[in-house]
């Protein structure tokens, strides 16, 4: 399968960048062990954040960030298989989680639930 990993950026940084590359750390830390599992994991920062410095951004939320960062995480989606939904309180991880529900994608809340490929 390929899985989003879906988790906090913003939410209770205050935009700090020490506190956002902390919430992206907790999100790949969980790459490798889905990766052992079979599986192909990834982060829509991955895709987007280097995306927002080729627009242009100069600071988090502003029109470049906005058009680009959810935008390409929902779609991702259309290609992904499920997502693994980590951390805590996050608007943009919940989002991923409701337009993967919409999509019949399945969900997981802990590396546990993820079948390892046979």
């Amino acid at each position: 399968m390929l899985i989003l990993i879906a988790g906090p950026y913003r939410s209770g940084t205050n935009d700090d960048p020490k506190k956002i590359a902390e919430n992206v750390h907790l999100m790949e830390t969980f790459a490798l062990p889905i990766f052992r599992l079979g599986h192909i994991p990834l982060l829509g920062e991955w895709f987007a954040l280097p995306l927002v410095a080729l627009a242009g951004s100069k600071q988090i939320g502003d029109e470049p960030f906005n058009e680009i960062f959810h935008p390409i995480a929902e779609r991702l989606l259309e290609k992904c298989d499920a997502v693994l939904r980590v951390g805590g309180a996050s608007q943009g991880a919940d989002l991923m989680v409701e337009v993967a529900r919409k999509r019949s994608l399945n969900i997981y809340f802990a590396l546990d639930e993820i079948p390892p490929v046979q």
